[in-house]
């Protein structure tokens, strides 16, 4: 009789034990998935998220800039670019994005030369950028990203001053639009809210495929 009932509290025991092994088990899961789903994705992952980090990495080289040679204007530009990085932040966050990574993805790409570039002339006889003639392409290879910054359509560049105008295509949808530089940035071309809206394409916060012509 002893035995049996010794048996039988072993059989509930064990019955308990397994319980809770698959209930932890399933709390478990449960946690790994969500943790999984609430992961922020890199710019690697993410075409939305690298356009993100590399209108964010453009203003902290901008601000960098300032900071390193500064003049009468330096504080309320780097005022300026603060408030542009804590909206590409709130962006960044609201997509799902790592917040605060940067990039450095429009110089990156503005190191490689198009195969169309390479094959109408060799790299050595090509003018600097800033000395291109009127209508000329420029920047070969160059992505392009937003500032974040509002007001008319504009664009600022780290190789063409103030003044100088700049037609932006998007070659995957062919939609352009014509800019001026207004400022320096850390990128050949670096557009605000509104002109890039003229271009974007839905979602989208680079333009992978450009072609950007010095018009003025």
């Amino acid at each position: 009789m002893s035995r049996r009932r010794t048996l039988g509290t072993k059989k509930k025991v064990a019955l308990l034990v397994s319980a809770a092994a698959v209930a932890g088990g399933g709390a478990f899961v449960m946690a790994s998935t969500s943790n999984a789903a609430q992961s922020p994705q890199t710019a690697a992952e993410s075409t939305v998220c690298q356009g993100l980090a590399t209108a964010l990495g453009n203003n902290q080289r901008f601000i960098e800039g300032q900071r390193t040679a500064p003049d009468a204007q330096s504080a309320a530009r780097i005022a300026n670019r603060e408030a542009v990085i804590a909206q590409i932040k709130v962006q960044q966050e609201a997509s799902g994005c790592a917040v605060g990574e940067s990039a450095q993805g429009s110089q990156a790409a503005a190191e490689q030369p198009s195969q169309a570039a390479s094959a109408s002339a060799p790299a050595s006889q090509a003018p600097p950028a800033g000395n291109a003639t009127s209508g000329q392409q420029v920047c070969n290879g160059s992505t392009v990203t937003l500032s974040g910054e509002a007001g008319a359509p504009a664009a600022s560049s780290n190789q063409f001053p103030a003044g100088t105008k700049l037609k932006v295509t998007n070659l995957d949808n062919n939609k352009s639009t014509t800019v001026e530089v207004t400022s320096v940035s850390g990128s050949c071309a670096l557009l605000n809210n509104a002109a890039f809206e003229q271009v974007r394409e839905p979602g989208k916060f680079l333009i992978r495929r450009a072609l950007i012509e010095k018009v003025g």
